[in-house]
């Protein structure tokens, strides 16, 4: 069914549904989950608290459906490259892993167009959140992909015990969680008169960096 042909009262209540999944992404990313009101969410919105439990249930039924809403083409793309790696008649290697993992998340931002810097300073929220209500509720989304790269891992480097295997996912994570939200991307390291800022966001060689700093990170604290 075209988009024409939706019931008036069906495009309304996705185009509210919509609103609100945007501007909670705003908002939280700027003032933090817990500090944004439902109140202040639903008129930056242009809809009512009803609207929110109508779609979503409650608030943390909305940020259950931000966080899949942002990264549901990350979680996608990781589970077909996986998919293909592992049909494969050899077994990935971890370099393939790593690089399987990263791309599609190190695009997040440019992925969503304009809405890149909202999406990455949620990611940032949300990633740095101390309630472990909010990282459990991420977790719970990015969990079935994850856990599958992880078991992948540990295949990879057979011989290494999952406490070493589950330190250098982690240390994975982390450095592309910064490089996703571009925490230390506009930081002027280097200030001078002939120092062009950079703009903030990711490009090709970063991402072909990224990969090689995991991947050799990885290498090098392999255990002898």
């Amino acid at each position: 069914m075209v988009e024409a042909d939706r019931d008036p009262r069906t495009r309304e209540a996705a185009s509210t549904r919509d609103r609100l999944i945007a501007t909670a992404v705003r908002l939280f990313g700027e003032k933090g989950i817990a500090a944004t009101s439902l109140r202040a969410l639903t008129d930056a919105a242009g809809a009512n608290i009803a609207a929110v439990n109508y779609h979503f249930g409650s608030k943390e039924g909305l940020l259950r459906a931000v966080i899949d809403r942002t990264m549901r083409v990350v979680n996608d793309e990781r589970r077909h490259r996986l998919d293909d790696l592992e049909s494969a008649s050899e077994p990935p290697s971890m370099p393939a892993l790593v690089r399987a993992f990263v791309e599609p998340a190190a695009d997040l931002v440019d992925r969503h167009g304009p809405g890149g810097p909202d999406i990455a300073r949620f990611i940032g929220r949300v990633i740095s959140e101390p309630d472990p209500q909010t990282r459990q509720i991420f977790a719970d989304q990015v969990r079935p992909v994850e856990g599958r790269y992880l078991v992948a891992l540990g295949r990879a480097l057979p011989g290494v015990d999952d406490e070493h295997v589950r330190f250098a996912f982690t240390c994975m994570v982390g450095l592309l969680s910064l490089h996703q939200t571009g925490t230390f991307r506009t930081v002027d390291w280097q200030p001078g008169p002939n120092r062009t800022p950079p703009d903030g966001r990711p490009g090709a060689a970063d991402r072909e960096r990224l990969v090689a700093f995991i991947t050799g990170g990885i290498l090098a604290t392999l255990p002898d």
